[in-house]
Formats: structure tokens, C-alpha cells, sequence
């Protein structure tokens, strides 16, 4: 438990970090070094575990799927966090279970859902519609907080999109490990092509505050805790680890109020809440 707590606050954090280094480090520039930091630091761990790979070919074709919608998702997240506020996008970026509980509950018979868990459903839907009409009612002549908050909507549905991927392919069986390093890769390949196009360099000078970000990022958030909760996965019932994912926002919205004095409005509370209440419901069987 105290493990899974450690692993929400950091997550809760991560959005507050890519922020504070969004003035002196450009948003795909920062996606692009998190995700080439991070995957090497995987590979080298791959390879002092050993993980055998080799004989996972034919998990090629659903995890460059997966990488190319965990690419996507966290390039949505870096440009959209230009807009929105990290307080905000803590919450959308949460409702990623839903598309999972969509998804699997057209796909698969198994996994229909029960008036309880659509009750829940319902709940979090009208909680992040009231959230992000709050957005859009403070809106102020050239604001584009809606667009911010709509890119990491948008990112909660890819997030949604790799999970199930995950789930229904041969991915569901193969090295957490190899998983990770699908999506790790597609997103060094990708990030550094798209802050090509849009033109985005590295900055002539670096504080320490940008330097501790990116660490944070790649070696404590993208490599560690994946990794981390990963094998909590592999030790400990999924869906009772899954509901701790419930306290992230929390955390993101609390570190995002007192580390970058950000306003969390009744709306947002009343959202968060919303949510954290839909999600229960949808996990209960």
C-alpha cells in the first residue's frame, strides 16, 4: 500500500514538472530527451535482467501500436499543459479508465457492464463535463484553456486506446519489461521528429530547476515507477492495485495548488471528486 501511494504521488507530480520546465524547455524537445533518457536506462536494465525478447517477435505489430498511441498521448500532454493548467489536466488525463471500461465492455462479453458500474460511468462523465465547462466559462478573450484541456481529454482517450491494446494482444503475455520498451521507443523516435517540424531546439542554458525536471521525468517517473508498477501488477491483484490510481489527480491537484499556486476552483473539486467516486463504482464487481 505504501508502495502504491509513493507510485500515485509521483504521478500526481509528474504533471507539475513537466510545467515548471515548459518556459526554458520546449514542450516536444522535453518529451523527446524523457523518452531517449528513459529508454535507455530500460535497455540497460533489460539487459542485466536477461529479459528475453528474441522469441517475442510476434509481439512487434501490437506493441508499435501501443508505442505509437503512448507517442501520441504524451505529445498531446506536453503541447496541451502550454494552455491548461496542471491542475486541470491531472483530472482529465484520469479518465482514461472509462475508454478501457467502454472498450472492453463492446469487445468482449465478459466484461459488459452492470447498472452499478454504468451508474459510475455517468457520474465521472457529467463530473468532467462540469469541469470542463468551468474551463470554458472563465475562458477570457484569447484564452485557449479549452484547447489544453481538450489535447489531454484527447490523451486520456490514447492512454485508453494503448491499454486495451495491451490487454487484447499478444502484449497481455509477454515481458512487462518489452512492453514499456515498445512505447518508450516509438516515443524516441517520434518526439525528436515532431519538435523538428515544429521547430523547437534545445536551449542555450539550463537551470537546475529544468535539469531536476528532467530528471524527475525520465529517471524517476518514466523508468522507475513504470517499472515499479509493473511488477507490483505482476505480485498483487490488478484491480485492487488499479484503485489506487483513483488518488493521482488528488495528489496532482494538491501539488499543482501549492507548488505552482495554481487555482483549484469549486468546479475542479467538485470534478475530482466526481471522478474518483465514478471510478469506484466502475471497478466494483
Amino acid at each position: 500500500m505504501l508502495t502504491l501511494l509513493l507510485c500515485c504521488a509521483l504521478w500526481g507530480l509528474n504533471q507539475v514538472a513537466i510545467k515548471v520546465a515548459l518556459p526554458e524547455l520546449p514542450s516536444l524537445v522535453q518529451l523527446s530527451l524523457r523518452s531517449v533518457l528513459a529508454l535507455l536506462l530500460l535497455l540497460g536494465w533489460m539487459a542485466w535482467r536477461r529479459v528475453d525478447w528474441r522469441s517475442q517477435r510476434h509481439t512487434l505489430a501490437p506493441g508499435l501500436l501501443a508505442g505509437l498511441f503512448f507517442a501520441l498521448e504524451f505529445g498531446l500532454i506536453f503541447v496541451g499543459l502550454q494552455y491548461t493548467t496542471a491542475a486541470r489536466s491531472v483530472v482529465f488525463i484520469n479518465t482514461s479508465p472509462f475508454v478501457v471500461a467502454l472498450l472492453l465492455a463492446w469487445l468482449l462479453p465478459a466484461e459488459r457492464l452492470r447498472p452499478l458500474q454504468l451508474g459510475g460511468l455517468l457520474l465521472a462523465f457529467v463530473s468532467i463535463a462540469w469541469a470542463f465547462g468551468d474551463g470554458l466559462g472563465r475562458a477570457v478573450p484569447g484564452d485557449r484553456a479549452w484547447l489544453g484541456d481538450a489535447m489531454v481529454l484527447g490523451a486520456a482517450l490514447l492512454w485508453g486506446l494503448t491499454t486495451v491494446t495491451i490487454r487484447l494482444s499478444s502484449l497481455r503475455s509477454a515481458p512487462f519489461e518489452l512492453t514499456l520498451a515498445y512505447q518508450l521507443g516509438v516515443a524516441a523516435l517520434l518526439a525528436p521528429l515532431g519538435a523538428w517540424v515544429a521547430g523547437e531546439s534545445l536551449p542555450t542554458q539550463w537551470s537546475a530547476l529544468t535539469l531536476g525536471s528532467l530528471f524527475y521525468q525520465a529517471v524517476i517517473v518514466t523508468f522507475a515507477s513504470y517499472l515499479l508498477w509493473f511488477w507490483l501488477l505482476t505480485r498483487y491483484a490488478a484491480t485492487k492495485v488499479q484503485a489506487f490510481v483513483f488518488l493521482s489527480p488528488v495528489f496532482g491537484t494538491l501539488f499543482a495548488g501549492l507548488l505552482l499556486d495554481e487555482p483549484v476552483t469549486t468546479a475542479l473539486l467538485v470534478g475530482l471528486v466526481g471522478v474518483a467516486l465514478g471510478l469506484t463504482l466502475l471497478n466494483r464487481r
